[in-house]
Parts: structure tokens; C-alpha cells; sequence
């Protein structure tokens, strides 16, 4: 099974407000493991840099302006992600960017029911409990010291490593059944193969009535203990 855990940084909030994509990363997992394979683009929003989304990301305006357009890498990221599952923190945020990017150019957009939001997931796992990136890599002692800033391609590794303990950790068809997909009705595979049955052969039943060999074996046995308890019932018998 193909997933790909995705993140974006933008200009800001809302793209309906005028705020842009400036960074995708994404990393593919095939049965939840990572295969080495990423795509990762900075891009040129063809805007100014507010403050407060530079201090998030640390992407600049200027090195912006030298990256390519979301248009330019559009169908790149399209024949990456395919038609798999996208796992993503809080994905309705990144999925209105990506989509809105798309609406752009005239492209396809992507389903919301293909995402696999893992802050869901994980807020029903730890009830209660912090469901941002930092805080679940404490809580699954995943090294994260290297995100002094978010970044797209850094953060999906991170995810990666936090999906794989949401659902289960090293041995996910170990969980018990049920929907691990941050609502989307879609079952990991490995729980999957747990619902297969098992070939089991039988054999015929063994007789209980012990045979007259068996018995000649068992008294000569018994003849041979001092005080056998087994002789002192038949001689009361």
C-alpha cells in the first residue's frame, strides 16, 4: 500500500485572503515504511513575506523570488502524489492551499476524503493530550532537535516517524482491528492482514478407552512402586 505524508509552509492562513504555497515536501511509504523516495519544491508566491509567517518558516521573500512557480512544478507534485492516500497534520489546512493552487491553474482538486489527518488521529488516540508535531515526537521519543524552524520536507519525515507510531509502531498488524485512518474509512493494510484465517489441519480424535496393552503396561508400572496408593484402593475395593 502507497501513502504519501505531505506538508506545505505558506504566506499566511487563508488563500482566499491572497496567501500562497512557498514550500511542499512529501515523503512515500509503502506498507507505512519509508522508501527513500521525497519531492520537495520551494516556490515563488509571487508576494510579499509577512512577518509573521517568516518567523514560522524563515523563508524569505528574496530567495523566494528565485524559486519556480507553483504552476511550473504542478504537475510534478501531481504525478508524485497519484491518486494514494495523503497523510497530513491537520489536513484540511494544507488541502485548502493545495487546492486552491490547483483551482488556479485550471487543475483537478483533490478530494478531502483521500487525507489521513493525524492531528484526528491523535487526539483520538491521547485524548486531551498536545496533538502538534513537537509534542508527539516527545511523546514517541522521535529526535526532533534538527526544527528549530517548520519546514515542509523535515516535517513530513518527522510525520512519517508519528504516523507509524499512531498506528501501531514497528508492528502495526499487532493493533486490533479497526478504522486507524483519521476518519477517511480506509484500513492500514497490515490491519487488513490480520483478518485473514489461518490453515489449520485437523486430525482424527484419539480414542479415551486406553487398550489391554496399555493397561498390562500401566499395572506392571504400578507393580513396581512400594505402597502404590493405586494398590491400596483395590485391595479396599
Amino acid at each position: 500500500m502507497r501513502e504519501i505524508v505531505l506538508d506545505t509552509e505558506t504566506t499566511g492562513l487563508d488563500p482566499a485572503s491572497g496567501h500562497r504555497v512557498v514550500e511542499i515536501g512529501c515523503v512515500e511509504l509503502l506498507n507505512h515504511m519509508p522508501t527513500g523516495r521525497v519531492f520537495h519544491r520551494y516556490i515563488n508566491p509571487e508576494r510579499d513575506m509577512p512577518d509573521e509567517a517568516f518567523k514560522v518558516h524563515g523563508l524569505s521573500e528574496e530567495f523566494l523570488s528565485t524559486q519556480p512557480l507553483f504552476a511550473d512544478v504542478a504537475q510534478e507534485f501531481i504525478e508524485f502524489v497519484a491518486d494514494d492516500p495523503l497523510v497530513i497534520h491537520n489536513a484540511e489546512f494544507d488541502m485548502k492551499f493545495l487546492n486552491w493552487e490547483l483551482k488556479i491553474l485550471g487543475r483537478t482538486q483533490m478530494p478531502m476524503d483521500r487525507s489521513i489527518d493525524t492531528v484526528k488521529m491523535a487526539r483520538k488516540k491521547f485524548p486531551g493530550s498536545p496533538a502538534n508535531l513537537d509534542a508527539l515526537c516527545r511523546r514517541f521519543s522521535i529526535d526532533n532537535s534538527a526544527r528549530d524552524k517548520h519546514g515542509a520536507l523535515l516535517d513530513a519525515e518527522l510525520l512519517a516517524e508519528v504516523y507509524l507510531e499512531l498506528i501501531g509502531g514497528r508492528e502495526p498488524g499487532l493493533t486490533l482491528l479497526g478504522n486507524k485512518g483519521g476518519g477517511n474509512g480506509a484500513r492500514p493494510q497490515s490491519q487488513a492482514v490480520s483478518d485473514a484465517t489461518p490453515e489449520r489441519v485437523t486430525r482424527p480424535a484419539r480414542p479415551h478407552a486406553p487398550t489391554e496393552d496399555e493397561l498390562a503396561a500401566h499395572q506392571a508400572f504400578v507393580g513396581k512402586l512400594k505402597n502404590a496408593i493405586w494398590l491400596a484402593e483395590e485391595t479396599k475395593a
